[in-house]
């Protein structure tokens, strides 16, 4: 399945009908089993609905940081964001591909 930007933002965890997605490097995971942190009120909450690929290379909460924009990540930044990504496959289910 793919997905636009537009559309993933409806899965943010306002709406308790419907799951938590967070999209790493272009996939979709379905963090809702992870709703403590990426809910309302959790400490990844900000991620919820969005590409937190930046954000997660930068190891940074700051708005500007959560976008899929890697332009600029040193390798050091892109390991750490290889990490998350392997976390997320590990613990989640991919249920689409983000595209613009």
């Amino acid at each position: 399945m793919e997905m636009t930007a537009q559309q993933l933002s409806q899965y943010n965890g306002t709406d308790p009908s419907k799951p938590i997605y967070v999209s790493v490097k272009g996939r979709v995971f379905d963090v809702t089993t992870g709703k403590s942190f990426y809910g309302p009120g959790g400490a990844y909450a900000m991620f919820a609905g969005r590409d937190a690929s930046r954000a997660l290379a930068k190891m940074s909460k700051n708005e500007e940081d959560i976008s899929p924009n890697l332009d600029g990540l040193s390798d050091k930044e892109i390991g750490v964001l290889n990490d998350w990504e392997n976390k997320f496959v590990a613990k989640y289910p991919v249920v689409a591909r983000l595209v613009s």
